[in-house]
């Protein structure tokens, strides 16, 4: 078989055929209803992901079996896109990668999307709106406290596996987001009913933004940019690690009872329904702050990722998506 040009996945043109790299974020084995396996497996580099079923009768499939979620790989593969199921490869030949792939470019971080945003500058901004919003006291304390602990693991998390911010930073990006919309929130509505301002704390609806998603430090595996759910984030989920977190600063931080369990409730009631993971929908104005300015973002960015991986040519998008309905593409700029 002739060498072939190496390429980076998302450069690649339908129908092209190339030697690449990309990781193997996913692979899972399945039966069709007739009970034929399969392997249904993930692909990406730092720009494109492509999802696709390699079957049992196909020759590479033999090769999967030594290949984990998380590997290397260097492969020889055609580029297609279908009409019905999207992007999908033509594996001709797959191997995990070597140190010798370094002379043909191979650099882990050219695979695992990244933030556009400088980490450190949103790091920063998150420190200086608790310090502003939340006040001095125990609650900015704890707040400090944990951001401060789990730093290098906020710079580097996944916000989501497929749905949202799925690139290393994107928890950080995301939760930086969510801390300004919830402060926006708070400041309409104490500026708007000023004889209500009491009725929101606006310390507990920062911290709470802050840390409504910090679970997900514990959720994932500790590998940089990391989609694969560690066991306990798999069988306990990052809302209820994230209450457990709190528990765990607030040991060493006089934190009011009352404030401590308002905070919890927060975590836990994030994501409002049972199938999305809360454990209780959100029964104060602070959590169902936080909700809404949760929800708003991770929607944003579910829009923008069904945006950018579509690959039709209509003003609506497949409903082949996350959120399984055509969105509509927004209108170019002249």
């Amino acid at each position: 078989m002739p060498n072939l040009s190496i390429v980076a996945l998302h450069e690649m043109e339908p129908n092209q055929e190339a030697d690449f790299f990309a990781l193997l974020s996913e692979k899972e084995l399945l039966k069709t209803k007739k009970g034929k396996p399969y392997l249904q497996v993930v692909f990406r580099d730092a720009f494109r992901e492509i999802r696709f079923p390699v079957w049992s009768d196909a020759a590479v499939y033999k090769e999967f079996r030594n290949l984990k979620a998380g590997t290397f790989c260097k492969l020889r593969a055609k580029y297609l896109v279908t009409p019905n199921f999207g992007p999908q490869l033509e594996i001709r030949r797959i191997r995990q990668v070597t140190d010798e792939d370094a002379k043909d470019g191979f650099d882990p971080l050219m695979l695992r999307p990244k933030s556009p945003l400088p980490l450190e500058k949103m790091f920063e901004e998150l420190q200086r709106i608790a310090a502003v919003q939340i006040g001095k006291g125990n609650l900015h304390h704890l707040v400090t406290k944990i951001l401060k602990e789990h730093r290098a693991a906020i710079l580097t998390c996944v916000a989501a596996r497929h749905h949202h911010h799925c690139y290393i930073g994107g928890l950080l990006e995301h939760t930086l987001s969510v801390a300004k919309i919830s402060v926006a929130l708070v400041d309409h509505y104490h500026k708007t009913y000023p004889e209500r301002q009491g009725e929101i704390s606006r310390g507990l609806v920062v911290a709470g933004a802050i840390l409504h998603d910090i679970g997900k430090v514990r959720e994932y595996e500790p590998e940089l940019g990391s989609l694969r759910h560690s066991t306990e984030g798999e069988l306990i989920g990052h809302a209820l690690l994230g209450r457990d977190m709190i528990r765990e600063a607030a040991k060493e931080i006089e934190l009011e009872p009352a404030v401590r369990t308002q905070l919890e409730h927060i975590v836990v009631a994030h994501q409002r329904f049972p199938d999305w993971g809360a454990a209780k929908p959100p029964m104060s104005l602070e959590a169902m702050i936080v909700h809404h300015a949760d929800s708003c973002d991770a929607l944003l960015g579910c829009f923008w990722n069904t945006f950018s991986q579509d690959m039709t040519d209509h003003e609506l998008t497949s409903k082949k998506n996350v959120l399984g309905y055509p969105l509509l593409k927004p209108a170019k700029e002249n």
